[in-house]
């Protein structure tokens, strides 16, 4: 089925007009947080808008977010946390350094990148700091406990804050990106300058798990809640990696979604299905089914507007999504 035969959403879709490129989303309970390049975030519920300047005269460049707190780093070296009621504050800040690499963990930890500083601050203030070999590209907090995967030149560290033993390293040639664990831990993939997806298998052996092909960077990945499935943005479909087995998708085909003449650039699975969330750079979203690849139009193709954010809330009942040009939009679906 091709886009343009998809059924549509496009009529259960809230408009939002944030004002300028959507960098980060997320949700605060029934609340949207919106980070902007501009370093404003905009919060959208019922309807209604509110900003809040939570970098002002700077931009926002990364986002993270659990439920909780909407947590913004951004190029003026802070790091600040914004609240669904609008409240913001500073809750780190390192002058003259861009902060680009950002984590949080529901039990209200966060992590940020300076450089090849990589400082973790726990639930109770406690602040740790590692340096990484080079500086740290990417951050992400294990699904459980108090442990975080950095990404970095020539490969990945995993780094117990709170502990003092030494941290893990894992290896492999060249640039590494963006970096994430699967939902069970058994494996940390990362994102790499040469368009492919490199993963270690944690348990039992470390072994390597090279994914390529790409046309262009991966630059967005989610996985299934199951951890089945990792879907991937960088090409003219959404690429989506089985995990199901104890190797991996080593050996095994990735399935691809949503094929159309625009390259993907978000992709977000639903928190309790199989079904999959796919922003392409012409501004199109689709939802697709992955049991029987069965697609739904959510927005149509709106050239000059990519892309560049997309969250499910808890409940996987509403999709928030951000643009380059400054629109946004809830999608409500159906009951």
């Amino acid at each position: 089925m091709t886009a343009g035969a998809a059924p549509s959403l496009t009529q259960s879709v809230t408009s939002v007009d944030t004002g300028a490129h959507v960098t980060a989303v997320g949700w605060l309970k029934g609340t949207v947080a919106f980070g902007l390049g501009d370093g404003g975030v905009v919060l959208a519920k019922d309807g209604e808008t509110h900003r809040v300047e939570a970098h002002p005269n700077a931009g926002i460049l990364v986002g993270a977010c659990d439920g909780e707190r909407f947590v913004t780093g951004g190029d003026d070296g802070r790091v600040a946390v914004t609240g669904p009621d609008g409240s913001t504050k500073t809750l780190a800040e390192a002058k003259g350094a861009w902060i680009d690499a950002l984590a949080v963990n529901a039990g209200g930890a966060f992590a940020y990148g300076v450089g090849k500083r990589v400082i973790a601050r726990d639930d109770k203030g406690r602040e740790k700091t590692l340096e990484v070999p080079s500086t740290a590209r990417g951050l992400a907090f294990a699904p459980k406990g108090y442990r975080l995967a950095i990404s970095h030149y020539n490969g990945a560290t995993l780094w117990f804050p709170n502990v003092e033993a030494k941290p893990e390293g894992l290896e492999w040639k060249g640039s590494h990106l963006d970096v994430a664990w699967s939902p069970d831990a058994r494996f940390v993939v990362t994102s790499m300058q040469e368009n492919a997806l490199h993963g270690w298998r944690l348990i039992p052996d470390k072994g390597h798990m090279r994914m390529s092909g790409y046309p262009s960077k991966t630059r967005s990945f989610s996985w299934s809640g199951d951890g089945k499935w990792l879907a991937t943005s960088g090409a003219e479909a959404a690429i989506i990696w089985p995990f199901e087995s104890k190797e991996g998708p080593m050996g095994k085909a990735p399935r691809e979604c949503g094929v159309r003449h625009a390259k993907v650039s978000r992709v977000a699975f639903h928190p309790n299905t199989y079904v999959l969330a796919v922003g392409y750079e012409d501004g199109c979203i689709l939802l697709i089914r992955l049991t029987d690849a069965s697609e739904l139009l959510v927005r149509p193709a709106v050239k000059s507007s990519g892309i560049t954010a997309m969250a499910w809330d808890k409940a996987g009942k509403r999709l928030a999504f951000g643009c380059e040009d400054g629109q946004a939009g809830i999608l409500t679906l159906p009951a």
